[in-house]
């Protein structure tokens, strides 16, 4: 009847939420990485970091002061600071990774976090994964595998910055869901400052004065990370890490859709089959998510 809620509706919605925020995250991930790959041309990572959270922290600003009090009282400070050099670790290491190593071999190493957060999430956040769903995942591994193709680069020093990069990524998407209770604007501007501190350290070294369009896409840059930030961030509180980090492989999509838009990259056959295969192995986590929607029904207190 009209005005009536299906059963176990009402357990589905957060996780479905949860999955399209971390499709619009990651592809504001994307977008943001192919503006860092293109200015870490001409400037430093650590000036990347400086003024992107310069940018950052200027758009969260009002929000910042709106939430003053809670900067004060910060749930778990230790495990706060853990997130943000965890964080700062992340985005510096793929960014110096981009500049040594092919921007696909990178993103290789960083599709393999599913894999770690999944594993993580049961063995430190104690989340039921089934058979079915590790199985999504190595299926989807396998279809980044065969579109990236990794090459023998894959075992230089910085790919071992990449793969450095890529455990800080996922460690840091665990701590985000055990600090699910905090405010997302405490969650996203606390990275940016690990950023902001690490950037104002490294800066300096090779200073380059960014012209006026270079500017601008820092700005851009700044405003994008934050969007894709606080998306991801919203995500891992309304659904099991388990569950919405695999939609990470979309990744690949973004990169190939954007490579070609702005680097003139074309992607070859291997690639386009192995995301097909990231895409199907998505799908499947998505609809057993909402068959498994459907399953439990509480009963009322006797």
């Amino acid at each position: 009847m009209f005005g009536m809620k299906a059963p176990g509706a009402d357990a589905r919605s957060p996780a479905l939420a949860g999955i399209g925020l971390m499709l619009a995250g990651i592809c504001l991930f994307s977008l943001g990485d192919a503006i860092g790959k293109y200015l870490v041309i001409d400037h430093s990572v650590g000036q990347l970091l400086f003024l992107r959270a310069i940018a950052a922290l200027l758009f969260l600003s009002p929000s910042i002061w709106q939430y003053r009090a809670e900067f004060l009282r910060l749930e778990r400070p230790r495990l706060q600071l853990a997130r943000m050099v965890l964080s700062t670790v992340d985005v510096a290491a793929f960014f110096a990774a981009t500049v040594y190593l092919p921007l696909a071999d990178v993103i290789t190493f960083y599709l393999a976090v599913p894999i770690f957060v999944t594993a993580g999430s049961a063995i430190f956040l104690r989340e039921e994964v089934g058979w079915r769903r590790w199985s999504a995942v190595a299926v989807g591994f396998c279809g980044v595998l065969i579109a990236l193709q990794p090459s023998p680069q894959s075992f230089t020093w910085p790919a071992l910055i990449a793969l450095c990069g890529s455990a800080s990524f996922a460690s840091l998407m665990l701590l985000t869901r055990t600090l699910r209770s905090a405010p997302d604007v405490v969650l996203a501007s606390t990275q940016f400052m690990g950023s902001l501190a690490f950037g104002a350290v490294m800066a300096p070294f090779g200073w380059v004065t960014p012209s006026v369009g270079d500017a601008g896409m820092f700005l851009f840059g700044g405003v994008t990370s934050v969007c894709a930030l606080l998306c991801v961030n919203r995500s891992l509180k309304l659904a099991p890490a388990s569950v919405v980090v695999p939609y990470q492989y979309t990744m690949i999509i973004w990169a190939v859709l954007f490579g070609y838009a702005v680097f003139g990259d074309v992607p070859s056959i291997a690639t386009l089959i192995g995301a097909a295969i990231i895409v199907t192995a998505g799908l499947y986590i998505f609809l057993r998510e909402r068959q498994l929607g459907k399953v439990p029904e509480v009963s009322p207190p006797v």
